[in-house]
């Protein structure tokens, strides 16, 4: 019979309906009980691996528990497990988001916990296993590095070292690793039942792909010179398309995705070859596909932006966001609502000194102080990362523009940089919250070193080097008032104007501090 190789996987929920994605080891029909009824979905093929998502439409509330059937044979819920449950979005909005990013799949033994420290996500299944509904979020956002291709777990490697030992070394190569990836990232017990019940959604950060992912034209150009990196940027964002993208979407917006149809008309026979044309595509001509997306949540709209595909990578006139996805975001962010989130895998508000070196590295690496200063801009760029909103200062300044003159509340979630802040602007109600790693924190020698040189040096001397470079000043200032903090992390939104961070100790959560936006 048909078993359950990952999931099931809560992820976009309503009013009125909710998407269960799952991986089988078989071709089957996947049956999902809730409320008295059953709903179902045939899977699909691509790479030897079968999908479904399973759409439960019309409901009138919430589910306590559901289950899974593969040909009529019950894989979920297992036994001795809390069940799993469908909480719909209330009619009156979102009450709670929980977020964060940078997840490294280790292992959760002694040794890994030394180094990699508690895994919060995991600590937070455990603590919703026996929470009231009070503590519940509607909705679980991962902005980011959900997996590491470019530094894999040790049961990662020894998986990738059993099949091969040609390039990428220590690297995942192609789709089936991939797979097996995910399948270590998202199957540790506690992570699998909170995937389970709670909704999720997901966008990509570099980590997803590799390192520094699409961070200038000459990166690109370095990387297409490798014997692989074509195999892999194909396999990754066609891996991403299937683990992550198609539960972002609602039950009509993927009734409406051609590359889903074409999968499902080959009626169980493997496309694997359309998913791959797909993604190389996306990769070569990015406006030929949007990752980015948007939910209303009652009163406030959720806007998750694509901060890595969506490049404009051209010397001279870098942009975030290329054109059509500029003018995407702005419908977006225009459209009726009381407040606005933006998920960004990235923060948009930096330490201000860093947003200064990174305007001026920007300037030099488009040649402001000569040829020569640009090629080692370029390197010290990749070198320590410089690709923030503030590299792409024109993309920078175009929406710090549209969120002043927006005129309303605006919270900006993001990850990346491993550690958590909060950021308010000087010029209306715009937040930076930044919540990072999940698991993965920087060494205490990297948390001085961040602390020393971005909140320390930098603070002095990067609005004198954007001066000395003649960028002008930003649209306007803003300032750390909470942060940083270096641990593993996890945060809740509780709307309207509530963020609190946790950490774990002993596998239990723990608040690291509370503060209402004002």
């Amino acid at each position: 019979m048909p078993a359950l190789v990952v999931g099931p996987m809560l992820r976009h929920v309503d009013t009125d309906s909710a998407s269960i994605w799952v991986e089988t080891a078989e071709p089957c029909t996947v049956t999902v009980e809730a409320g008295g009824r059953a709903y179902r979905s045939p899977t699909f093929t691509v790479h030897g691996h079968h999908y479904a998502i399973v759409d439960l439409v019309e409901l009138s509330q919430d589910i306590a528990s559901y289950s899974v059937s593969l040909e009529g044979e019950e894989v979920w819920p297992l036994a001795g497990r809390p069940p799993s449950g469908i909480r719909l979005l209330p009619a009156a909005g979102a009450r709670r988001l929980a977020f964060g990013s940078c997840r490294s799949s280790v292992p959760h033994d002694a040794a890994h916990v030394r180094t990699y420290g508690e895994d919060v996500l995991r600590s937070y299944g455990r603590h919703l296993a026996n929470a009231g509904d009070a503590e519940w979020p509607d909705l679980l956002l991962l902005l980011g590095d959900q997996v590491y291709a470019d530094n894999p777990s040790p049961d990662m490697l020894a998986y990738i070292r059993s099949r091969r030992s040609t390039p990428p070394h220590d690297e995942i190569a192609d789709f089936e690793e991939y797979a097996e990836l995910y399948r270590q990232a998202w199957t540790e017990p506690d992570i699998r039942w909170l995937l389970s019940t709670v909704p999720t959604a997901m966008i990509f950060d570099d980590h997803d792909l590799r390192d520094d992912w699409n961070t200038s034209q000459p990166w690109r150009e370095r990387m297409a010179g490798t014997s692989w990196w074509r195999r892999r940027v194909v396999a990754g964002l066609g891996a991403y398309w299937v683990y992550q993208h198609l539960g972002n979407l609602s039950p009509a917006e993927r009734a409406a995705d051609p590359l889903l149809r074409t999968l499902l008309d080959r009626g169980g026979r493997d496309g694997g070859d359309a998913l791959d044309a797909f993604a190389e595509k996306a990769d070569a001509e990015p406006s030929s596909n949007r990752w980015s997306y948007a939910r209303d949540l009652g009163p406030a709209r959720l806007i998750m932006v694509d901060t890595r595909c969506a490049r404009q990578l051209t010397p001279g006139d870098r942009r975030m966001l290329d054109p059509a996805e500029w003018a995407w975001l702005e419908e977006q962010v225009s459209a009726p609502a009381e407040r606005v989130i933006i998920g960004s895998s990235i923060p948009f508000l930096l330490p201000e000194g860093v947003h200064g070196v990174q305007n001026w590295n920007e300037a030099l690496c488009d040649g402001k102080w000569g040829p020569l200063v640009r090629r080692w801009s370029e390197a010290f760029r990749q070198a320590i990362d410089l690709e923030h909103w503030a590299a792409f200062r024109r993309s920078f300044e175009d929406l710090a523009g549209l969120l002043i003159r927006l005129g309303k509340p605006v919270l900006i979630l993001s990850g990346d940089v491993h550690y958590s802040y909060l950021a308010k602007a000087d010029t209306g109600p715009v937040y930076q919250v930044v919540c990072s790693p999940i698991r993965n924190p920087l060494s205490r020698m990297l948390r001085w070193a961040n602390v020393f040189t971005q909140f320390s040096i930098a603070t002095l001397v990067g609005g004198l080097l954007a001066r000395l470079a003649g960028i002008p000043r930003p649209p306007f200032r803003w300032r750390i008032t909470k942060g940083p903090w270096f641990q593993n992390a996890l945060a809740t939104l509780t709307l309207p104007d509530q963020v609190t961070w946790y950490d774990s100790g002993g596998d239990v959560l723990r608040p690291i501090e509370s503060v209402r936006l004002e």
